[in-house]
């Protein structure tokens, strides 16, 4: 009907155009001896097109009328969601935080002696054992010290055998007292004297023996190396700083630190009820290395610092993990997964389920009547893709997952819930009942 209408219109107005127009000018250029003639023709051509223009934009008006009238008068349909309904329940909590691996025993190797360095007998950067020899010193003046603090203690053995044999003969002289007694003490001292002067010169081959060993320097752990901080052929001793270090690998401890006021938060939830901690604080404590991967092994905390540093408004907790393929190295930073712990009664909210405003966090649920409905709450810890929602919740509330930027206060929605796999949709109820 429409295109009837529009078709008559253009025919209307093409006829009033071809067949009114040229006439009347035609007659103007015919009639041009006549002023008042003309004048009287070109008023009434102006007079036929005004006439032709108004019956073209009456059948414009009367088409849209007709179209308007024809459109049908629907309202939008209300926007599909996806909820989930709130259900409090004992939920295993993880705490999560930003930790560095230390040696469980990083030895400095340094020189005991004075004297050159030879050479260097390992590889840096590799696993040495525990023993190996690392680094060589030159040994031959401590050979020779030995050497000669051997033949002053084969000097002082001489001195002791003639002043004990010395003693054997007055001893029954002075019985027969063909001897003072007075001799009989000298000889004794000399035996004492002696026999004092020998375990010195002992003493003395036992230092020279230890500072021969010390120039063959091993390695006091096993563990992976560094490099040589001195080169071969300098002149090292005690206050040369260390040569290299060996760090033990096989167990490696995790350094972690938590805030003070983390500590009293998690104190304060523990006493009104809201968490439980394991019994005896036994923790089970994982690690998460850079690429996002799970290191196998899992640990236990074994130190925690007593001391609060003013530095970093912290307190260090320290855990122990095996390391038998030797995977961690000293220096990475890692995430520290705290688990063992409860949340009792807690509820569980997705993470995009959770907006924030002006006003705090808030998330849309579903009223009695379904329609949206903004619901300010509290928001706690944030595990994974949920947060744990400490006020605002309760049982049976219907939060808002999916959907949510097309939602405003008061419209109703229509909810479409998915379990186990399957969708099925259901509509809430009308705001009308």
């Amino acid at each position: 009907m429409l295109k009837a209408l529009v078709l008559t219109v253009a025919t209307f107005a093409a006829m009033g155009t071809t067949q009114a127009t040229p006439p009347k000018l035609e007659k103007e250029a015919l009639d041009f001896t006549g002023q008042g003639k003309v004048t009287r023709t070109m008023v009434s051509s102006t007079r036929f097109l005004h006439q032709v223009f108004h019956c073209i934009g009456t059948l414009v008006a009367c088409a849209l009328i007709l179209v308007a009238c024809g459109k049908p008068d629907t309202a939008p349909p209300p926007p599909e969601v996806k909820v989930i309904k709130v259900e409090p329940r004992d939920t295993p909590v993880t705490f999560e935080f930003v930790g560095n691996t230390v040696s469980s025993q990083q030895v400095e190797v340094r020189a005991r002696v004075d004297g050159f360095l030879n050479e260097r007998l390992y590889v840096e950067g590799s696993i040495v054992k525990v023993g190996q020899v690392m680094f060589q010193m030159d040994p031959k003046p401590f050979k020779a010290r030995l050497a000669a603090a051997k033949g002053a203690l084969a000097e002082q053995e001489a001195r002791l055998w003639t002043a004990q044999a010395n003693l054997k003969r007055i001893k029954p002289l002075t019985a027969a007292n063909a001897v003072s007694k007075k001799d009989l003490d000298d000889a004794m001292g000399k035996v004492n004297a002696a026999a004092a002067a020998m375990e010195m010169a002992r003493a003395k081959v036992d230092t020279a023996q230890l500072n021969l060993s010390y120039t063959t320097i091993n390695a006091p752990v096993t563990g992976v190396s560094s490099y040589a901080r001195i080169q071969n052929g300098a002149y090292v001793n005690q206050l040369s700083g260390p040569l290299t270090y060996v760090a033990q690998l096989d167990p490696i401890w995790v350094d972690f630190s938590i805030s003070e006021d983390e500590m009293l938060k998690y104190r304060e939830q523990t006493k009104i009820g809201l968490l439980r901690l394991p019994e005896n604080e036994a923790f089970v404590v994982e690690i998460v290395l850079s690429d996002g991967s799970l290191f196998p092994h899992s640990g236990r905390i074994f130190f925690r610092d007593a001391n609060y540093s003013a530095q970093t408004g912290t307190f260090l907790i320290r855990a122990t993990f095996e390391n038998p393929d030797d995977t961690l190295r000293p220096g990475q930073f890692v995430r520290v997964l705290v688990k063992g712990a409860m949340r009792l009664n807690a509820i569980r909210v997705p993470r995009a389920a959770v907006l924030q405003g002006a006003g705090g966090f808030f998330v849309w649920i579903v009223d009695k009547d379904g329609n949206a409905e903004p619901r300010p709450i509290e928001v706690g810890d944030r595990q994974g893709d949920n947060w744990f929602v400490f006020k605002g919740l309760s049982m049976g509330d219907r939060v808002i997952t999916d959907g949510i930027t097309r939602l405003s206060a008061g419209i109703p929605v229509r909810i479409a819930s998915t379990g186990d796999g399957t969708a099925a949709t259901q509509s809430a109820p009308s705001t009308e009942d």
